[in-house]
């Protein structure tokens, strides 16, 4: 699948993306399938707001947004659903984790959510490369942030995905952490073939990243 943004702009912040040069807002972008898009941009440019459009949970803006050639405005129901069980997973900024249950429930509830993609062991291996296996029992809501952050990227790539959205996913790990996330997260994209947008602060090279832009 591939995501085609025609002159994006979001209505509440109009005024102030007209006063800036940027690489993706009120421009033509194409994102293929299979790259892998590291879009950089300061606090307030709207990073949170740009992944919440792509995955069709803001619509005050002006302009289109494409999968493949369907207007996203124009999808919605079980059709919607499909795409987000099927093609494009997510990790919120805000992680969006339910803080009752333990961190294991948060990931198999995606895990169980259609067809298993993976089986349920597949929850251990991934928690022991990312240093959380010892909390998989622990109420989500008791764990840190970082720790939090790292079930949230599990609980993403235990599904099916052609494009992964990733909203500032390493902002609580140090950087040997960053390093075990970004190498799972590669590893899982490359055994899929597929690509992810991934917005952040600042410059990295955590990634081969194909496409570098500039919120």
């Amino acid at each position: 699948m591939q995501i085609e943004l025609k002159q994006i702009v979001p209505i509440p912040l109009k005024d102030k993306f007209s006063q800036r040069n940027s690489d993706v807002w009120n421009q033509t972008v194409l994102f293929q399938h299979g790259e892998w898009i590291k879009i950089k941009a300061p606090s307030g440019t709207g990073k949170t707001t740009f992944i919440h459009t792509l995955y069709k949970l803001r619509h005050d803006y002006s302009g289109q947004v494409f999968y493949d050639d369907q207007e996203i405005k124009n999808i919605s129901g079980d059709a919607l659903a499909q795409i987000r069980q099927q093609k494009i997973s997510i990790v919120f900024q805000d992680l969006r984790l339910f803080p009752n249950l333990t961190a294991r429930e948060n990931i198999e509830l995606k895990r169980v959510l259609q067809s298993p993609f993976y089986d349920a062991a597949i929850i251990d291996e991934m928690a022991a490369k990312l240093g959380v296996a010892s909390i998989l029992n622990q109420r989500a809501g008791l764990c840190s942030y970082g720790e939090q952050q790292r079930i949230a990227i599990i609980r993403a790539l235990i599904q099916p995905f052609e494009w992964l959205f990733l909203d500032e996913p390493f902002s609580h790990l140090d950087h040997e952490n960053i390093s075990k996330a970004s190498a799972l997260i590669a590893e899982e994209c490359s055994k899929r073939k597929a690509g992810f947008i991934l917005t952040d602060l600042d410059e990295d090279a955590h990634f081969n990243y194909s496409k570098y832009l500039q919120l």
